[in-house]
């Protein structure tokens, strides 16, 4: 059983599934650069997700890599190059979760990360807060983007981890 801050027990919140909104949300990133001087930071502008907290929790969220912007036109046709996402071969990025447990705000997730070509397992914590017939959701987590292929550096300019971070804002859909 799920509970609101307030400690007020809210069950549609396990009983229901979440997609998140894109026109209320963020999928952004975070490399250190510079060897550590500089972040760059970045989001992807079209991605799709769901929250299934129904009989067996789950998330899934896909990310259109070629809409990733970091507001610097050649840096980012080098990120959808070869030499990091892909995106000729791989268009997506996605988390699939295999196994998400929800206690009171605190979410857990363990799943696989899929970029260009290549898997990772990953493990991510989170909150996720109800608003009125809605959920905010917040997760943020560290990749070594080195394990997933993207191991492109010249000089050694480009330090792991990586940082991502999801804001959602989530509405329910129909049963």
């Amino acid at each position: 059983m799920s509970t609101t801050p307030g400690g007020v027990e809210s069950p549609h919140i396990q009983h229901t599934r979440w997609r998140i909104d894109p026109q209320r949300s963020s999928v952004e990133f975070q490399v250190r650069h510079l060897w550590g001087l500089q972040t760059v930071k970045g989001h992807f502008e079209r991605y799709d997700g769901t929250l299934d907290l129904t009989v067996h929790p789950s998330i899934e969220l896909t990310i259109e890599a070629d809409s990733l912007t970091t507001n610097n036109t050649k840096r980012d046709e080098h990120l959808r190059s070869a030499d990091f996402f892909d995106t000729a071969n791989h268009p997506q990025v996605r988390f699939v979760s295999q196994l998400a447990t929800l206690d009171g705000e605190r979410l857990a997730v363990g799943g696989e990360l899929h970029v260009a070509g290549k898997s990772i397992p990953l493990e991510l914590e989170g909150v996720v807060r109800p608003d009125g017939d809605e959920l905010d959701v917040d997760v943020t987590t560290h990749v070594d983007h080195r394990h997933l292929g993207l191991t492109w550096n010249q000089l050694g300019m480009i330090r792991p981890p990586s940082k991502l971070i999801v804001r959602g804002r989530l509405v329910g859909e129909e049963k």
